[in-house]
């Protein structure tokens, strides 16, 4: 193991969770209501490992390619690890079978045709041994009407959740996610993000969990019920070379 980078990924650890506590703190929350995905995209397994040592246990990734590549590495180096991936970028529907081998969750389900092709995914899994439980699942809203960010449109969103919750073998829906738009202050986006969870939980009271909130703006979103942050820069620094 690096030694350098092993202190680098500690200290940058201590203070992201203690930029978590005192977003808390700030407005009476504990921490413990807000889960910390460590985004590892483009870094090599190796980083991932040194996360897990450091008892990170829940790591994000926006590519099924180099997600399952990583997954398999670090499940070979730390078996030991009870690591959850997470699958947090856009996900073309023929990714679906793949991410299904891999991901304990998919944070970006925009589609009712991405959320029928995760099923037949699971299923198919499942049926191979390849997992034996539902994916979890969050459904994306789009604050920002901007397609080519990903996100099902906020008037559609109960649809789709309706959708999910109805796959229920498979797909189990645990909540929403967002993405701020680009260029404005965030936090008009996480009130409405705010709003929307809140509508959804009265039809599914199950779905809890609001990921808003990434390493510039995980204090406001937190401000704003945030129960899941996705960090990768303010963990692992600028932009690395993915693993082969």
């Amino acid at each position: 193991m690096n030694d350098q980078r092993y202190e680098e990924l500690a200290e940058s650890l201590r203070e992201v969770t203690g930029r978590i506590a005192a977003a808390c703190r700030r407005v009476g929350r504990s921490p413990d209501e807000v889960r910390l995905i460590a985004v590892t995209k483009t870094f090599p397994a190796s980083d991932a490992v040194v996360l897990t040592d450091l008892g990170v246990r829940e790591l994000g990734e926006n590519r099924d390619q180099e997600a399952s590549a990583k997954a398999a590495e670090v499940a070979a180096l730390r078996p030991e690890a009870d690591v959850r991936w997470h699958m947090v970028g856009r996900l073309q529907r023929n990714k679906a079978r793949s991410v299904a081998r891999w991901a304990a969750e998919v944070q970006s389900v925009d589609s009712l045709r991405l959320a029928d092709a995760l099923t037949k995914g699971v299923r198919a899994a499942l049926d191979a041994g390849e997992r034996d439980r539902p994916l979890d699942v969050l459904v994306q809203a789009s604050l920002d009407d901007d397609p080519s960010r990903g996100g099902c449109p906020v008037d559609d969103l109960r649809e789709l959740a309706e959708a999910v919750a109805r796959k229920s073998d498979y797909l189990h829906l645990r909540g929403v996610m967002a993405v701020a738009p680009l260029g404005v202050e965030p936090e008009p986006a996480f009130e409405m993000l705010a709003s929307v969870a809140e509508i959804l939980r009265k039809d599914h009271p199950e779905a809890t969990e609001i990921s808003a909130g990434m390493s510039g703006d995980l204090d406001q979103a937190i401000a704003y019920g945030s129960t899941c942050v996705r960090v990768g820069t303010a963990l692992l620094g600028g932009r690395g070379l993915a693993s082969p």
